[in-house]
């Protein structure tokens, strides 16, 4: 009798323990579903974000984009100075620049915009001379008036005596020319030739015009054969004698007029968009 109570009891027990079992795993499975649900909406979420953010990124991209394209446009924006000087918004930037190395003194007598270009690019072009160790003599003289430089040379140091070929000591001498023709991608450049008085007629020289000419195409073919200075950057021109810079009535004056003038013109605008420099802040008024 008392080990049928006791199995009754066990059988009570594990029925009881069965069902409160099963309660707890119903709600486990209730609570996993719910939050495998939450876990569902919150991915929904972010994949929306994340495309709400992708929209808005594009539309920053585009905004910057256009940004850039008006400051470009800007910068490309040309102005007619007086004197049909012509000039962009980006050179006149580079131009301020330079002009902060320039002396305080000269800039301050500067009016208008085209007295500003001339001493920002006779600054640059003398610090480009300088750099190339030119010594000037009375055999080699360089001058530089507003945007241009002009560089004569003794005939004696570049040719023999009524010949137009070029002699080995001409060979530094155009080589430090090319260095400054080369270092600026904007500069054109004449070569002239000049002779004096005398009359002259060989088998291959017909007269001053003559050797003048080819005294001229003898110094561009070498700049451009020997020392790599673009052709399309030279120009070879004649003067015979119609160009002294003294009289022709005695050797002395006659060796001064027999010369090769070297002109260096810069193109403007190209000149200031390929260059930069560093200095101290000035006025810009002028530039305004």
């Amino acid at each position: 009798m008392i080990m049928k109570k006791i199995s009754v009891l066990l059988l009570l027990a594990l029925v009881t323990l069965s069902c409160v079992s099963k309660k707890k795993y119903l709600a486990l499975q209730q609570e996993n579903g719910e939050i495998k649900s939450e876990l569902q909406k919150t991915r929904v979420a972010k994949e929306d974000l994340e495309a709400k953010f992708s929209k808005i990124q594009e539309r920053v991209d585009a905004y910057n984009s256009k940004i850039m394209s008006l400051k470009e446009e800007n910068d490309a924006k040309l102005e007619v100075a007086e004197n049909g000087t012509v000039i962009s918004n980006a050179t006149k930037n580079q131009m301020r620049e330079t002009l902060k190395n320039v002396d305080q003194e000269k800039l301050s007598q500067a009016k208008t915009l085209k007295d500003s270009m001339n001493l920002a690019v006779a600054y640059n072009l003398r610090k480009t001379i300088n750099e190339s160790n030119i010594n000037e003599d009375e055999d080699f003289a360089v001058n530089i008036n507003e945007t241009v430089v002009m560089i004569s040379i003794a005939d004696n140091m570049l040719f023999n005596t009524a010949s137009y070929r070029l002699s080995p000591k001409a060979d530094p001498i155009l080589k430090k020319l090319a260095d400054v023709i080369n270092s600026e991608p904007s500069l054109d450049v004449m070569v002239e030739g000049h002779t004096d008085s005398r009359t002259i007629n060989t088998a291959n020289i017909a007269d001053n015009w003559d050797l003048s000419v080819l005294r001229a195409t003898s110094v561009v073919r070498k700049l451009q054969e020997k020392y790599n200075v673009a052709p399309e950057k030279l120009i070879a021109a004649g003067r015979s004698s119609y160009l002294p810079v003294a009289s022709n009535d005695t050797p002395q004056d006659r060796a001064k007029n027999r010369r090769t003038r070297i002109i260096i013109l810069p193109n403007i605008d190209k000149f200031f968009a390929l260059m930069a420099n560093d200095g101290t802040v000035i006025s810009e008024d002028i530039l305004d």
